[in-house]
């Protein structure tokens, strides 16, 4: 999500977590052109390549094993666990990916791959790796890594990518908000949780209650043709082409200094710096996984624009539907076609239940003020309506100990069809997504995987975590959970509400 809070708090962050200096710098002039490439073969032994040949010898070469990644706790082990069980090839790609805490343990754990022989490839959009640009030249110089930047700002500070966003306005807000991480061409995990504190209960301000996508199996041939698709992309250049020199003491002391932060570093004394071999744990979670068939839904780029895919498949899969739809998506700004949408579906019988964020657990209040017109459009045409709790119960769940937010805020962006049917990925539903930002994810066919996000989103949806929306006899809302019933939108402090109102005049394609 591209908005002015998100930039403040990353250029915050870099000012005090970065790893070097913000310094001025640009691309080569003289580009280093990238030979066409595909990803590496399935490996043929590991733990990895173990499970898959289980599941497919079991239920066929077309299935995969799959697991939801719901706490917190969870989306960082296994990121940590298919990282340090790779064999031949690690591939991520984030949309955001913070130096803070989260950030530097997940990348440390990559380097630490490529050392031992693993070929890495990082696919990162260029928006906020502002003062990364040594980091980032010295990833690419490693011998196993190569690391490629979505969309890149041609001049590389601070002042001189403001002057370059308004030359370059229609280039620049379009913007990768895929995420994927695929290990061995045989594990991968597909959702819309950005690399950092914030999605992974490490902060104290705020954290995300988020969900990921775990799957062994033929996924991973999916996610490989997605991510060779970007790789490969007019849209993304190598770091290689930053104009930077090699510096090899101070690709020794930056590795030193994030080694440095994760051992001292409080927040992460629930998880192990170092590399672990994880055989006990993969060998448990194969009685947990559900098997399915599945397809990887993703938008792909030509030489000038975005192949706008996602947007469409979601209405046709949601389309299927014929008892039941839920949805979680943390960005709604639904407009017309949405709430056309939606009473046609109830028209003929769905039960259609929708959660998103309230303007209390809001980390963007620009959305709210949009999609706040929209609630009783919502509940006149059928569905019902939630809004996350800031102070739900499902915040034992979110926050990782010793961290512990101030509020929790929604940022999953999934739906369930009729209980077999499940699809989890990085699109919101708002103009943004639909039109502008390159979006993923992966639809599954699994009666277990369909009950069982089930059940987590009527979780999220009791008295105890959220609201629900309803309207009166004069048809105005009002909000009821387990605790009490407002008249007005719950909101965290008066301030919210007054930049609420002030984001009104912002046009919604922005947010």
């Amino acid at each position: 999500m591209l908005t002015l809070k998100s930039i403040n708090r990353c250029l915050v962050m870099l000012c005090t977590l970065s790893l070097v200096a913000c310094s001025s710098s640009s691309l080569r002039t003289e580009r280093i052109s990238s030979e066409y490439a595909t990803a590496l073969a399935p490996a043929t032994t590991g733990v990895l390549a173990e499970m898959a040949g289980d599941i497919a010898d079991k239920n066929g070469q077309d299935t995969s094993g799959f697991k939801l990644l719901d706490e917190s706790y969870d989306a960082m082990v296994w990121r940590l666990a298919l990282i340090d069980s790779a064999t031949t090839s690690l591939d991520i790609q984030t949309y955001l990916w913070y130096p803070d805490n989260a950030g530097r343990l997940i990348l440390a754990r990559a380097v630490l791959a490529a050392d031992r022989g693993v070929k890495v490839r990082l696919i990162i959009d260029d928006l906020l790796t502002i003062g990364l640009d040594q980091v980032m030249y010295e990833l690419e110089n490693h011998e196993n890594i190569e690391m490629k930047l979505f969309n890149p700002w041609e001049k590389r500070g601070l002042l001189s990518r403001s002057g370059e966003m308004i030359a370059r306005m229609e280039r620049l807000n379009t913007r990768m908000h895929d995420k994927l991480l695929i290990a061995d061409g045989h594990a991968a995990i597909v959702g819309g949780r950005n690399i950092g504190d914030h999605y992974f209960g490490l902060s104290d301000a705020y954290n995300f209650h988020d969900l990921d996508l775990l799957g062994f199996g033929h996924i991973a041939d999916q996610a490989n043709e997605m991510f060779d698709s970007f790789w490969n992309s007019d849209w993304v250049e190598s770091a290689k082409n930053i104009d930077k020199e090699h510096d090899a003491q101070l690709a020794q002391e930056l590795r030193d200094k994030v080694g440095g932060k994760n051992a001292d570093a409080k927040a992460l004394s629930t998880f192990k710096i170092a590399t672990q071999d994880w055989s006990k744990e993969l060998a448990a979670v194969m009685g947990e996984l559900h098997i399915g068939r599945s397809e990887m839904i993703f938008d792909n780029t030509t030489e000038d624009k975005i192949n706008q895919n996602v947007a469409a498949e979601m209405f046709n899969i949601m389309n299927l539907a014929q008892e039941e739809l839920l949805v979680t998506n943390a960005y709604i700004i639904p407009g017309q076609a949405g709430i056309d949408f939606i009473q046609k579906l109830t028209d003929r019988g769905v039960k259609v239940r929708i959660l998103t964020n309230s303007l209390a657990s809001h980390d963007v209040p620009a959305v709210n003020s949009h999609y706040e017109e929209w609630r009783d459009d919502i509940i006149n045409a059928g569905a019902e309506l939630y809004e996350l709790r800031a102070d739900g119960e499902m915040q034992s769940l979110i926050d990782i100990p010793p961290n512990k937010g101030r509020f929790i805020g929604l940022h999953t962006k999934a739906l369930v069809i009729d209980r077999d049917k499940v699809f989890i990925g990085s699109m919101n539903f708002d103009p943004r997504s639909f039109q502008i930002n390159t979006e993923a994810g992966a639809l599954v066919e699994s009666a277990g995987l369909g009950e069982a996000l089930a059940q987590v989103m009527e979780r999220d949806m009791s008295p105890e975590n959220a609201w629900q929306v309803l309207l009166n006899d004069k048809g105005k809302p009002y909000w009821v959970n387990s605790d009490e019933t407002l008249e007005r939108q719950p909101a965290r402090d008066s301030g919210q509400r007054i930049m609420n109102e002030i984001f009104k005049i912002f046009p919604k394609e922005q947010f």
